[in-house]
């Protein structure tokens, strides 16, 4: 973070832009002298990383990242620390809320500075769920085979971690540029087109104008941002295949990816017949690209915006709350519940169905055309129980602080599935928050990013003993 820091003060020397390059190199500077410092005292040889060490490891680099990620946002936009904090971990945990306006006069390096964040933060979601989550065997992240390094279903994308992640950044920075490079063909400016790519394939949702992406005005690039949001939510390890054997008939074979795709496609198709029908826009086909383009942006918990969601009818936006609690697929930047997850609860679900129809009947559930052990089963049932309790208690707390229930129940949603818009008084910020809300909500994003177990299973006495 320290690194990151002083390359953008130095940025901002390059650019003649001298009224925010300390901001970004005296705590960029600091930070790198302190690591420094705390390696040469502490440095020891580590044999072997337990689950624990990974648990711990991967929950305080979140947290370490934000607190000291809020450093130059606290000194360059004037808003208290704990506004710059949540802005810091709303940007690495790829969630997008923010508590920011103003954008469209704000200097451009630390414009790209929030970008960054997002982009670095999706990257290290990436190889957390490949060096992390296999370890957990959690929420049915055993048919992403934990012996393997990478989040392949089928076969091992790599036989160490550090080769798979070395895989998964080539395929990140690919697709990056390929954004990139498609937006501006489509019409955005170099900048734009760079910042735009980075919150795009890391489903992060930030962007360089208060009015999102309705402040280019163009269908195509919406379509644009529908293709790189859903790339974005994809399983890396997925593409890392496709990109070695040039068979992208993978993406229909793989069930996860399939049935992410279908629903996407159904749901979009509902919605703007919802929308076309209510009188909200004068032809189908715009009704298609605003609805298909939103239900992207909150399935894959992106958060871009375009159009003024308070303007449709209330059972739309909710609609599209909901839907981010699906969430993308697992081994990607999305966050929410994941495809994975939602598939395997639905078999179990129509399993037991059938078992109180035929009693006597022995049916196996598949996922891949693997069996799903009861182990995975009751693990992904007690996961959607962490959800819906986690919603339930945050949204209470919220209410405490002064939030109208329809607000904090959406706050909360969009900082669990790391999606960051809300509806009612978070529609377009999180200003209104409290200092105590911004706490709650910041740990939610975390919470959700780091998909509740990791981070819960450090509260359990039971941890720590053994």
């Amino acid at each position: 973070m320290g690194v990151v820091q002083f390359l953008f003060g130095a940025v901002a020397l390059v650019l003649h832009d001298d009224t925010i390059a300390e901001p970004f190199l005296i705590p960029g500077g600091i930070t790198v002298l302190a690591a420094g410092a705390v390696h040469l005292v502490l440095r020891t040889r580590i044999h072997q990383i337990s689950y624990r060490d990974a648990l711990v490891f991967a929950t305080l680099t979140w947290v370490l990242t934000g607190v000291l990620g809020a450093l130059p946002i606290h000194l360059i936009a004037g808003i208290s620390y704990t506004d710059a904090v949540f802005e810091s971990i709303s940007a690495l945990t790829t969630t997008g809320a923010t508590v920011l306006t103003g954008l469209d006069s704000m200097p451009g390096t630390f414009l790209m500075y929030r970008q960054f964040l997002q982009w670095m933060g999706g990257l290290g979601v990436v190889i957390f769920v490949v060096a992390v989550l296999p370890m957990l065997n959690v929420g049915g992240m055993r048919l992403l085979k934990a012996e393997t390094s990478g989040p392949v279903k089928d076969d091992k994308l790599s036989p160490r971690v550090s080769h798979a992640a070395h895989s998964l950044w080539f395929v990140y920075i690919v697709i990056t540029g390929a954004c990139a490079l498609a937006f501006y063909l489509g019409g955005m400016s170099v900048f734009d087109a760079v910042a735009h790519s980075f919150t795009a394939v890391s489903t992060g949702g930030f962007s360089t104008h208060d009015a999102s992406m309705g402040y280019f005005n163009s269908h195509l690039l919406l379509n644009i941002a529908n293709v790189f949001m859903l790339l974005g939510a994809i399983s890396f390890g997925l593409h890392y295949r496709i990109l070695l054997t040039g068979d992208v008939a993978r993406y229909w074979k793989d069930e996860e990816t399939r049935v992410f795709l279908l629903t996407v496609a159904i749901i979009s198709l509902v919605l703007a017949l919802y929308l076309f029908g209510c009188g909200r826009y004068d032809s189908f086909w715009e009704s298609l690209s605003f609805a298909t383009f939103h239900l992207v942006s909150f399935i894959t918990s992106t958060g871009f915006g375009d159009e003024d969601l308070s303007s449709w009818p209330l059972v739309a936006p909710v609609g599209l709350i909901i839907a981010g609690y699906l969430g993308g697929c697992a081994g990607s930047t999305a966050g929410g519940s994941k495809f994975i997850r939602n598939i395997i609860a639905f078999k179990t679900v129509r399993s037991d169905a059938q078992r109180i129809l035929h009693p006597a009947a022995v049916k196996e559930i598949r996922f891949q055309r693997q069996i799903v052990t009861p182990d995975i089963r009751h693990s992904v049932m007690a996961f959607f129980s962490f959800v819906a309790g986690s919603t339930l208690v945050l949204t209470m707390a919220l209410v405490y602080t002064g939030l109208d229930l329809l607000s904090a129940f959406s706050a909360v949603a969009a900082c669990l599935n790391v999606l960051g818009p809300g509806l009612g008084q978070v529609g377009s910020n999180f200003q209104v928050v409290t200092d105590t809300g911004i706490w709650i909500l910041s740990a939610a994003m975390i919470l959700g990013r780091l998909e509740y177990f990791t981070v819960l299973a450090l509260f359990f006495p039971m941890f720590w003993r053994y």
